[in-house]
């Protein structure tokens, strides 16, 4: 069945984006402070254990059983492993570098996504594509600062994560074809409760403190609210107008790390996330010049 889609509300979607940009920072923020004792593994597999009861209790209330039906169990396993390794990275950079650093690497994801869909979904690979990805990558150099300041590895985990993110919207724009957004998130977050559980087992699982404990339940709520928010933007205007309404969190995070964490706000950063920012405007704009639109 086709869905009509709703008049352009630019207001209305930014104040979705701005209850995405609130999840995202406050994630972040958990994902710090639960890593004081857990480690990635675990904070995916309590992440998901919170989640998982409310996506299926909406799951069935508003689709039935029949909901969690797909043709595409495959595509689902391989979207899910490039989502579980690349939140799993990202939580390794909350804990290793400065936030505002990392958010800065998360936004090379729509530049890989630029670069891999001619290979994923035969798009055609463009000049343009080719300079919003170079120019996004030129900012990398400049905020992760090779040779004047020392590269850690969470530096490559956030690249990394941000890879991992890439695949996971080119798997999950295909799935979207035929399943419902319901049914991508459950099988997402079951999936990765078990790889979770599967991976951090072996070392044993640890309990969170009682200090602790309220950052797990939010961590778990915050994961659904954020993806919530950004979809319902995505429902009310299109991504290029919803995507740079998104570039506030570098801001918003920037501003926690620097009162709570004590982390510098440098010019590299700003200069490097203005080049980042630049690529994805240019593959924004390139997205509209040639006419895709909402769900493209």
């Amino acid at each position: 069945m086709t869905v009509a889609l709703r008049a352009s509300q630019p207001l209305a979607a930014a104040a979705w984006v701005a209850g995405a940009v609130a999840s995202f920072a406050l994630m972040a923020v958990a994902g710090r402070e639960l890593s004081a004792e857990l480690d990635t593994f675990e904070i995916m597999f309590y992440r998901s254990a919170v989640g998982f009861p409310l996506v299926l209790a909406a799951l069935l209330r508003f689709e039935g059983w029949r909901g969690a039906l797909t043709a595409r169990p495959g595509l689902h396993a391989v979207r899910n492993v490039a989502h579980f390794a690349g939140q799993n990275l990202w939580f390794y950079g909350v804990a290793t570098i400065p936030l505002a650093q990392l958010v800065a690497l998360e936004f090379t994801s729509p530049l890989w996504v630029a670069l891999l869909a001619p290979l994923l979904l035969g798009e055609r690979l463009t000049a343009v594509r080719l300079a919003a990805a170079a120019l996004g990558f030129l900012g990398v150099l400049v905020v992760a600062q090779p040779g004047v300041a020392p590269l850690e590895w969470g530096h490559a985990a956030g690249l990394t994560a941000a890879l991992g993110f890439a695949l996971t919207n080119i798997l999950t724009r295909k799935l979207s074809a035929r399943d419902s957004t319901l049914c991508v998130v459950f099988w997402m977050t079951a999936s990765q409760m078990l790889m979770g559980l599967a991976t951090a087992a072996p070392g044993g699982i640890t309990a969170p403190s009682a200090a602790l404990a309220p950052w797990v339940l939010l961590i778990g709520l915050l994961g659904l609210s954020a993806h919530y928010c950004l979809t319902q933007a995505l429902s009310l205007a299109d991504v290029s107008v919803v995507a740079p309404m998104e570039f506030m969190r570098l801001p918003v995070v920037a501003l926690i790390g620097m009162a709570f964490y004590a982390e510098p706000l440098t010019a590299a950063l700003f200069i490097g996330a203005a080049l980042i920012l630049g690529g994805n405007a240019l593959n924004i704009l390139r997205v509209r010049n040639t006419g895709q639109g909402r769900g493209a």
